[in-house]
């Protein structure tokens, strides 16, 4: 009877733990899946990786950037028009509103921020759909500086996502996905839709105008390479350019493609794209976040099951936040991105 007694209060104790740790590990719930098309995914992606739903409600997330001092994370909604802070101890929270456009009839199709990204003196610089440049915040008092908004004397489309470089450059995409009727909107002055380089000196250089709708960007570890996505239904693809010692580009080729993909009805097309220490490109893509190793060997993809927009490393440098249409999400990985 004694015994029983026991065994009865270890059981109630232990089963008590059991839901405690339980509860622990089902505060964000777990969405999609995880396809390993080649082993050397299993070195990126841990046997027992789960991707996470931390916050949700949104109408389109994007641009997301991991903000060092603050352990937190930035992205952008861009309908709404605001920036979002998330954070593990504090939750979600609105970092800045309006984050793009300030006037309630905006001219364009999509008023807020896009592409997020940090200076190298971890000022945050954003692309700014509305008002049609980039800009740097000043967290001071919250006022914003104008790096740049025309070429040439025209005004940029709509600036979309940036990859900043070490010596301080800024690598940009400029579609029109800022502007109603896109391409045919009669606000377009540019008659392309270009890469641009943005020098700290000021001086903005075309890279190339021949992407039909160029979107995510990123760097190798190197820097050597530099990656665009083509977020266009008719040819959606991932280019890849030789870097030049004044950080001009050229050998283009065609990196990888998604066309099988989005054949087989994966929502979504190329767009945001982040990098690993080891030249891992993870791409958003028809499906979710596609991983490629840097010879564009396709080994792995992290389904979402919606239309993904973008991606970036955060924490320690293992943990890849993903933007998913009305989701955030994260994963824990075994690698690191580039600056951790």
């Amino acid at each position: 009877m004694k015994n029983e007694r026991w065994l009865w209060i270890f059981t109630i104790l232990f089963g008590g733990w059991v839901f405690i740790l339980s509860a622990q590990l089902s505060k964000y719930s777990a969405i999609g899946k995880i396809h390993r098309f080649d082993p050397a995914v299993d070195q990126i992606i841990p046997k027992d990786a789960v991707l996470e739903k931390i916050a949700e409600g949104f109408e389109w997330s994007e641009g997301p950037v991991w903000i060092p001092g603050e352990e937190c994370l930035l992205f952008s909604d861009i309908p709404r028009n605001t920036i979002y802070s998330w954070k593990e101890s504090e939750g979600l929270r609105v970092y800045l509103r309006p984050a793009g456009y300030f006037s309630s009839n905006p001219p364009g199709k999509e008023l807020g921020t896009n592409g997020l990204a940090l200076d190298r003196e971890g000022r945050l610089i954003m692309c700014d759909h509305g008002n049609r440049c980039l800009s740097r915040l000043n967290t001071e008092n919250f006022t914003r500086e104008i790096l740049v908004d025309k070429y040439r004397g025209k005004r940029l489309n709509s600036p979309n996502d940036l990859v900043v470089k070490s010596n301080g450059d800024i690598y940009f995409t400029d579609p029109p996905y800022g502007l109603k009727g896109l391409n045919k909107s009669h606000l377009k002055e540019l008659n392309f839709n270009g890469v641009y380089l943005l020098k700290t000196d000021g001086r903005l250089i075309l890279l190339t105008k021949e992407l039909t709708f160029p979107n995510g960007i990123g760097l190798s570890p190197d820097e050597k390479t530099l990656y665009v996505s083509v977020s266009d239904p008719q040819k959606p693809i991932w280019m890849a350019y030789d870097v030049r010692g004044d950080g001009t580009i050229h050998n283009g080729r065609i990196f990888n493609d998604a066309i099988e993909w989005q054949k087989q009805g994966k929502k979504g097309l190329p767009d945001g794209l982040t990098l690993d220490q080891a030249g891992n490109i993870f791409a958003t893509g028809p499906g979710g976040v596609h991983i490629f190793s840097r010879d564009g060997k396709h080994l792995g993809l992290i389904e979402t099951g919606e239309a993904t927009s973008n991606c970036t490393f955060g924490d320690d440098g293992s943990t890849l936040f993903i933007t998913v249409d009305m989701y955030l999400c994260r994963i824990r990985l075994n690698t690191k991105g580039i600056g951790f």
